[in-house]
């Protein structure tokens, strides 16, 4: 088969391709886009999407850019260009694609040159072999690995995507046979005097829009500079060396392998995603049953939790409900009863004392200004005689007893200090704590726990 039966059986190709794709497009035109992220879910995994996809494409080639440069021949002729492609979505914004391309690349020097342009020419000499050419006609095949990203889409107010923008960029190789002319009617090929073609690597970069068709059906227009790491696909070297470039623009179609059930990774919208999820019906009924036990759980430990008596047993586990305020209880909740003569011996209470109590606020071991009356009496009195007094402190019943044993030591202490500053020998000075035992008042209201709150002086 020659390349001019190649051609035409690519442009059919497309061209029925595209007309398959255009009636399956009508015929899906029902279809909501919204559809198509169906079952997928946000954080589901690729494996619900289809990914996979191979596409055809055909249009016009030219010798130059529209980024500028040198071109050899300042007239770029359009020529055909086709290529196939597969592709792998690896992302809704990134996918690996390998295109296989062929065609032909065509130019020609300007035979009317400007008249104001004195350094106007109507050939190019090739610095080489010094001969002049008019034009040039270069076939070519190639095959490039790129990287396509998509950076913006448009959804026409749909749920889906209907839009794409994407730009390309990769490397290839590609093998072709360069065939300048002197009339632009004989053009000689390369390989015929060499026997071989010319390959070279080269890098495509394009950007492109693409439309969608339908689930599985997407129609792409695109153009791509291409940048050959050599300086003869025209067959003529001037401004040697200069490294040659030329352009691919096309239309394409695109379709997507894999179950119908499934929708396209490329088009799938993770902001639309995320607002499906979070308002879905199903979902709203999971978190809000989480909740609910949530609050269940929460009940249960306050129910555990709760003790109505105070006496440090929660109800659940308290076998003497509604004890008296104060009482001590074991671990069941129940008061525990000590023998009256055993408590008597083990913690006798002090004799009468001559001097005046020192009382205290809650919880305090700080001495109140109104107490130093009675301590500058005491210091005095002692100061006068040798005798030796006991400072014996005591609590209130609110708060466990060893925290009551130890803020009655500290009152007693506070005494002692006082009157070691206003100069009792400190050695005449003998400091217990008492706790909350021995109340000389009903700890059951508050004017008996103030009461209690004391420091007593025996000599």
């Amino acid at each position: 088969m020659n390349y001019s039966t190649l051609k035409k059986t690519v442009v059919l190709s497309c061209v029925s391709l595209m007309a398959v794709g255009i009636a399956s497009a009508q015929t899906d035109s029902t279809k909501k886009m919204s559809d198509a992220a169906g079952p997928a879910k946000l954080f589901g995994g690729a494996g619900q999407y289809n990914t996979w996809s191979i596409g055809v494409n055909v249009g016009v080639t030219g010798s130059s850019v529209i980024t500028g440069g040198f071109n050899r021949f300042n007239q770029s002729q359009p020529a055909l260009g086709f290529g196939v492609s597969i592709k792998d979505q690896l992302s809704h914004a990134f996918g690996i694609q390998l295109d296989a391309h062929a065609g032909q690349i065509k130019g020609r020097q300007d035979q009317s040159p400007n008249a104001n342009d004195p350094g106007a020419t109507t050939t190019v000499t090739d610095l080489v072999t010094g001969t002049q050419y008019e034009g040039f006609k270069t076939n070519f095949i190639s095959g490039s690995l790129s990287g396509v990203v998509n950076f913006g889409n448009i959804s026409f107010l749909h749920r889906a995507n209907s839009v794409n923008f994407y730009a390309s960029a990769g490397f290839g190789f590609m093998v072709y046979d360069p065939a300048p002319s002197t009339d632009l009617t004989n053009y000689v090929k390369w390989s015929a005097a060499s026997g071989h073609k010319v390959k070279e690597v080269y890098v495509p970069v394009g950007v492109g829009v693409k439309f969608r068709a339908s689930d599985h059906l997407d129609f792409n227009v695109g153009y791509t500079e291409n940048f050959v790491d050599g300086f003869n696909v025209t067959g003529v070297h001037a401004k040697y060396p200069s490294n040659d470039k030329y352009s691919y623009g096309y239309v394409g179609l695109e379709y997507t392998l894999g179950s119908s059930s499934k929708p396209s990774l490329e088009w799938a919208n993770p902001v639309a995603m995320m607002y499906d999820e979070l308002y879905d019906a199903a979902l709203r009924a999971e978190v809000e049953a989480l909740k609910g036990r949530v609050t269940n759980v929460e009940n249960a430990v306050n129910d555990l939790k709760k003790d109505s008596d105070g006496d440090g047993v929660a109800d659940q586990f308290d076998k003497c409900p509604n004890t008296p305020a104060g009482s001590v209880v074991d671990g069941s909740g129940c008061p525990i009863k000590f023998p009256e003569p055993v408590a008597a011996a083990a913690a006798p209470a002090p004799a009468a004392t001559p001097y005046g109590n020192i009382q205290f606020e809650f919880d305090s071991s700080v001495l109140k200004t109104s107490s130093y009356p009675v301590l500058d009496a005491t210091s005095a009195d002692m100061r006068a005689n040798s005798s030796t007094v006991t400072l014996a402190g005591y609590a209130s019943s609110e708060g466990t007893a060893a925290h009551n044993m130890r803020l009655s030591k500290d009152r007693a202490n506070s005494v002692k200090t006082y009157l070691v500053n206003s100069g009792v020998d400190a050695k005449r000075l003998k400091v217990k704590g008492f706790g909350e035992t021995h109340p000389i008042a009903d700890n059951s209201t508050e004017d008996g726990r103030v009461a209690n709150r004391r420091v007593e002086m025996h000599k």
